[in-house]
């Protein structure tokens, strides 16, 4: 168990070792609260909650469905083109 103190402002460092396995970078936001155990720092999410289909919405596909046969065949065509372009073989 590590330690740590409270300085005059309230500030309290977590140990470095702590931050790195929780990938707490500076500017990391966390919701306080007061539990029976002591207290406890929940980070909050960089992004809002969102759900698949307004996630796929980014995509820019607008059309029927297509197969997973359909999606391959365009990637492995787009990924021909740009090799292609680049002048790979």
């Amino acid at each position: 168990m590590e330690t740590t103190l409270m300085s005059s402002k309230g500030q309290v460092i977590i140990p470095k070792a702590i931050r790195t396995s929780l990938h707490w970078g500076p500017g990391t936001r966390f919701a306080v609260e007061e539990t029976p155990a002591g207290v406890l720092l929940k980070p909050l999410n960089i992004f809002p909650p969102t759900d698949l289909k307004s996630g796929l919405g980014c995509a820019g596909y607008d059309g029927p469905a297509k197969s997973i046969d359909e999606m391959r065949e365009g990637i492995d065509e787009e990924l021909a083109r740009t090799w292609r372009k680049e002048g790979r073989r």
